[in-house]
Formats: structure tokens, C-alpha cells, sequence
């Protein structure tokens, strides 16, 4: 019987386990970076850090932006700050270390593998995750990715981006500012006095509403309701009691500090801003 030789390739299976878990924190500082970014940059990219867990999953805590060049057949970074900024975070947490680099887009390109394999001369097995800052979908998908290589025996031939699952646990309070990143555009995220005009507006609605249903209960209209009856009374008998001028005094020391805040994160922006540009052109020179 004649006998055939057969060349069998493979995927290495070592990264079919691997699992990720990234707190909201990641996600929020990511897209704070992408707003910030350079005029002239597509996307930004940068390094995760976090741990491994005792049953293998990578937990992604922490992230800061690397600046680099990208053209279309070559990537290039700033090891130099990539460097120094992974010494700053370590002195901070030591047990914070390099678990991978995120880029914004939609899913991998064609320079992610160049990074890819920078990312793994840093640490083994690097993930890549990815935020679709351009709402492709509709929203802020957030997905990670493994390289996987692809062999014949021990030779290696080449590498492909596979996803990988994914947990974004969260508490309600992050919860609630993930659902707004997802259905909101990056660039049109309410201010801290939007987000106040917003929530006073809708709370004008809610006493507008509960006001017509006392009135047509009164009235006749609506049959009352013992329960409703009970939960206005108790929300009413839990509202501080306060004059006019003392009410009014205190929305407008809440209202000073909030423009305090804008003001002081406005000038620490423009100072970013302004580093930013005096490293640019000192490089440039």
C-alpha cells in the first residue's frame, strides 16, 4: 500500500483559556485619551496594566496613552515614554505590570501586528484591546484580542488576532456612566453644569407629574392610591426644611464650586495641552 506524507499546521493553543477581566476606569481613561489626542492622529494607543489571577485571568486595571507615528506600512513609538510612564505607575503599585496595549477603531489593522510584537517583547502573551470610538455599530463595542501563531512542527509562519472573552463587571454607579458612553458620541459627553441642567430639568418634569396626580386625586379624577399616597408623603417629610434665601444660597455655593472645577480642569488641559506641543516641536528640533 502506497504511503503519503502529510503536512499538518497547527495553531498554537495556549492562548484558547485566556480570559480578561477590565474595570471601567480602562475603558473611561481610553476614551479621555482619544478626546485629547492630537489633531493630526486617527487613533491613540497605549499600555494595560494589571495582574494575572491565581485561575488565569488577566485582570486590566489601569492604562496611560503611548504617542506615537503611524503610516501605512510602519508604526512608531515612544519607547522612551512608554518607559518612564510604566516606572511612574510602579511607584505607585509595584504589582501593577504590563498585561497588554489597547488601540481605539474598529477591531485589529494592519500595523496592530507590529505592535502586537513590540507588546510581546514586553510581557508574555500581551492582549490587545480594542474600543470602537467611532460607534461603527452604533456603540462603543470593547473587545480583546490574543495573537495566535500558526506552525508547521516548531516553525513558526505566521500569527492572527484572536478574540477573546471578555468581563466587564461593574457596580451600578459605573454601570450607569458605561450606558451613557456606549449611547453617546465621545466628543458630546455632558459637561458636570449639562449634566445639572439635565438632571434639574427632569426632576422639574417628576414634580410637575406628581403635582397633576395629587391634584387629580383632589379632584376626582384618578382614584386614589393608599400606597402613592404613602411614598409622596414620605418623600416629602425627607426634604430638609429651608428658607428661600437659605435654598438659594445653596445652590449657588454648589453652583461656584462647580465652576470652580471646570475651571481648574480647564486650566490643567490647557497646561496638557501646552507640554504636549513645547515635546513636539523640542523633538522636531
Amino acid at each position: 500500500m502506497a504511503s503519503s506524507d502529510h503536512t499538518i499546521l497547527q495553531f498554537s493553543p495556549s492562548s484558547t483559556s485566556i480570559s480578561a477581566k477590565v474595570h471601567p476606569l480602562v475603558i473611561f481613561n481610553i476614551c479621555d485619551c482619544f478626546v485629547r489626542r492630537p489633531d493630526q492622529a486617527d487613533r491613540i494607543i497605549g499600555t494595560l496594566l494589571g495582574s494575572v489571577l491565581p485561575d488565569g485571568t488577566v485582570d486590566i486595571r489601569n492604562s496611560y496613552a503611548v504617542p506615537h507615528t503611524e503610516s501605512q506600512d510602519q508604526v512608531a513609538l515612544e519607547i522612551d515614554y512608554h518607559h518612564n510612564m510604566l516606572s511612574s505607575h510602579q511607584k505607585v503599585n509595584p504589582k501593577e505590570v504590563i498585561v497588554g496595549w489597547f488601540s481605539t477603531g474598529f477591531g485589529v489593522t494592519g500595523g496592530s501586528a507590529l505592535i502586537h510584537d513590540f507588546f510581546s517583547r514586553e510581557t508574555t502573551n500581551p492582549i490587545h484591546l480594542t474600543i470602537d470610538t467611532g460607534f461603527t455599530n452604533g456603540e462603543a463595542s470593547v473587545k480583546g484580542f490574543v495573537s495566535v501563531h500558526l506552525s508547521i512542527g516548531d516553525q513558526q509562519l505566521a500569527a492572527q488576532f484572536q478574540e477573546i472573552p471578555l468581563d466587564l463587571r461593574m457596580v451600578e454607579a459605573e454601570r450607569i456612566g458605561f450606558d451613557i458612553l456606549k449611547t453617546t458620541a465621545v466628543e458630546k459627553l455632558p459637561n458636570d453644569l449639562e449634566g445639572m441642567e439635565a438632571s434639574m430639568q427632569r426632576l422639574l418634569a417628576l414634580i410637575d407629574d406628581i403635582y397633576k396626580y395629587v391634584d387629580d386625586v383632589v379632584e376626582g379624577r384618578v382614584p386614589q392610591d393608599n400606597k402613592i399616597g404613602r411614598f409622596i408623603s414620605d418623600a416629602v417629610a425627607s426634604l430638609p426644611k429651608l428658607s428661600p434665601q437659605d435654598f438659594d444660597k445653596l445652590v449657588n455655593d454648589g453652583l461656584e464650586d462647580q465652576l470652580l472645577l471646570l475651571y481648574l480642569a480647564s486650566l490643567t488641559r490647557t497646561q496638557l495641552s501646552f507640554a504636549e506641543k513645547l515635546n513636539t516641536a523640542a523633538q522636531i528640533l
